[in-house]
C-alpha cells in the first residue's frame, strides 16, 4: 500500500535516490537479468547499446548523434522505462518535489506548515519524462519559465516566487528531460539552459531563484549541425558526459527485420504473403541509396524509407489483387512502380539536373531487382527459358494479368518449373511473383527485351 502522508512515507523506510542513481541501479538489474535495455531496436546490439549501458552506469548526460531515421528518439524515450514505476511527491507541488528533500518554495512551506501530515501522492514514470523538439522559435518561457500575468493580476508582487510559471525543465525535476535537434536552439536559449542545468538557478525577467533540480539530460543532433557548423555553444557541449554515434543498419537482414517490425498493420492487413526476395530487394534499395554518390549522404537515407516502400509495395499489390478479383495478396516486380511516390520525399539528390531524381529511382529499383535475381539464378540455368522466347513473337504479362494466367504460362515454358522450385513458393499468386523476378532479371541481364504498354509488360528476344 502506497504511503499517503509524509509520516507513512518515513515509516515505510523509503529512501530518496537521485535520478541518475535510480537509472544506474535499474540498468545494472536489467543487465544482470539478461533483459534488453532497449526493446524493439535492431542492429545496435554490438555498437550503440553497450556504450549506452556504460553511459547510464556512469550517470552521464547523453547526446545521440546521427542522421534522420536512426532511432535516436526511440532510444531516449526508452530510457524512461529505467525509472522506478512509481515515485512519491508532495501533493500539489509543480516540481515533483521529493517529500524528504523538497526543492520548490511551495513544497517547503507545505511541509513546514503540515509536518508529517503533509499529503503525498505517487506519480508514474511516464510523468517524469519530458521531451521538446528544438526549433528556432523555442523560448525561455518554454524551457525555463515566465512570469504569469494572471498571478500578478491576482495581487502578487513580481518579486514573489509564486508569480512564476515554470517551464518544461523545472517541471521535469526528478526525471528525464530530452531535447531533439539540440543545435536548433538559439544561442541565448542554450545559455539559459546551461545555467539551469549546471548552476541550478533560474533567472526570469531579472528575478533569480535557486532550484536544486535532479535531472538527467538527453539530447539528439545531426552530426553535421553538431560538429561542423558551430551551432552549439561549447559549454553546453561540454555538459554531456557521453556522446554516442548512431548508424544505419549495416546488414541487409537487419534492415529487413526493422522494416517488417515497423510496417503498419493497416497496410499489411488481409491475406498478405511477401516473398523473401521481394522484402530483400526493398531493403536493398535503401542500402544502395546510402552508398550512392548521387544522394546527399549528410542528410541520410532513413530506415523510414524502407518501411514506407514496404508498405507501398504491399498496398500496390492489394490494389491489383482487388482489380483482378484475387484473394491472396502477393507483391510482384510490376507492383514496384508505386515506390516512386514513397521514395521521392525521402532522398535528397546531389545533382543539378532537373530530372536527376526521376532517373535515380528506376536505377535503384533495377539494381535491387538484378541483385535479388543473381543471388538465386544464373543465366546459364535459364537457357531453356530464354530459348522459349526465341520461338515467340512476344509474351505479355504484367499487373493486368491474373495469377492463374501466370500459372498457365509456366506450364508452357521449358525449364521454368524447375527454376521456380528454388523459390519454394507454390500458390498461383506467389508463382506469378517469382516468374516476374526471373523475367525481369533476364531483361536486366540483357537476355530479354521489354516493352510496357496499357498495363501489360511484353518480353521478347527478337529486335
Amino acid at each position: 500500500m502506497k504511503a499517503k502522508t509524509l509520516r507513512e512515507l518515513k515509516e515505510s523506510g523509503y529512501v530518496t535516490r537521485p535520478v541518475k542513481q535510480e537509472i544506474r541501479d535499474n540498468t545494472l538489474a536489467r543487465i544482470k537479468s539478461g533483459v534488453s535495455l532497449i526493446e524493439g531496436i535492431s542492429g545496435y546490439e554490438n555498437s550503440v547499446l553497450p556504450s549506452l549501458e556504460v553511459a547510464l552506469i556512469s550517470g552521464h548526460d547523453i547526446i545521440l548523434l546521427g542522421e534522420r531515421g536512426q532511432a535516436k528518439t526511440r532510444i531516449i524515450r526508452s530510457i524512461a522505462s529505467l525509472l522506478d514505476e512509481w515515485t512519491p511527491v508532495v501533493a500539489g507541488a509543480e516540481l515533483n518535489d521529493d517529500p524528504l528533500k523538497p526543492a520548490s518554495r511551495y513544497a517547503k512551506e507545505k511541509i513546514a506548515e503540515m509536518g508529517d501530515e503533509t499529503p503525498v501522492e505517487w506519480i508514474h514514470r511516464s510523468q517524469r519524462y519530458s521531451e521538446k523538439l528544438a526549433t528556432p522559435d523555442t523560448s525561455m518561457a518554454d524551457l525555463i519559465g515566465e512570469v504569469d500575468p494572471i498571478k500578478v493580476a491576482e495581487g502578487r508582487y513580481l518579486s514573489d516566487e509564486f508569480t512564476l510559471h515554470y517551464g518544461l525543465v523545472p517541471r521535469t525535476n526528478r526525471g528525464i528531460f530530452a531535447i531533439n535537434e539540440l543545435p536548433d536552439l538559439a544561442e541565448r536559449i542554450q545559455v539559459g539552459l546551461l545555467n539551469l542545468l549546471e548552476e541550478r538557478d533560474v533567472q526570469i525577467r531579472g528575478y533569480k531563484i535557486r532550484l536544486e533540480l535532479d535531472l538527467m539530460f538527453l539530447a539528439t543532433a545531426n552530426p553535421e549541425d553538431y560538429t561542423n557548423r558551430g551551432r552549439l555553444i561549447t559549454p553546453l557541449k561540454d555538459r554531456f558526459g557521453t556522446q554516442l554515434r548512431t548508424h544505419y543498419p549495416n546488414k541487409l537482414e537487419t534492415e529487413m527485420a526493422i522494416m517488417r517490425q515497423e510496417s503498419s498493420a493497416l497496410a499489411l492487413s488481409g491475406k498478405v504473403y511477401v516473398p523473401e526476395f521481394m522484402a530483400e530487394l526493398i531493403a536493398d534499395i535503401s542500402q544502395q541509396a546510402r552508398r550512392s554518390s548521387s544522394i546527399n549522404q549528410r542528410s541520410g537515407v532513413s530506415v523510414r524509407m524502407s518501411v514506407a516502400n514496404y508498405e507501398t509495395m504491399v498496398s500496390s499489390a492489394t490494389r491489383r489483387s482487388i482489380l483482378l478479383d484475387e484473394e491472396q495478396v502477393v507483391p510482384r516486380i510490376s507492383d514496384l512502380w508505386a515506390l516512386d511516390s514513397s521514395m521521392s520525399g525521402k532522398i535528397e539528390i546531389d545533382a543539378f539536373e532537373p530530372d536527376a531524381e526521376k532517373e535515380l529511382i528506376p536505377r535503384l529499383l533495377s539494381s535491387a531487382v538484378l541483385r535479388a535475381f543473381r543471388q538465386r539464378f544464373s543465366v546459364d540455368q535459364l537457357r531453356s527459358v530464354i530459348g522459349y522466347f526465341d520461338s515467340q513473337e512476344i509474351v505479355e504479362l504484367g499487373p493486368s494479368i491474373s495469377s492463374k494466367d501466370y500459372a498457365s504460362f509456366v506450364e508452357n515454358v521449358p525449364g521454368m518449373s524447375d527454376a521456380l522450385r528454388k523459390l519454394d513458393d507454390t500458390s498461383d499468386a506467389a508463382v506469378a511473383s517469382s516468374v516476374e523476378l526471373i523475367l525481369e532479371g533476364l531483361h536486366l541481364s540483357k537476355k530479354l527485351n521489354k516493352r510496357e504498354q496499357s498495363g501489360k509488360i511484353g518480353y521478347f528476344t527478337k529486335g
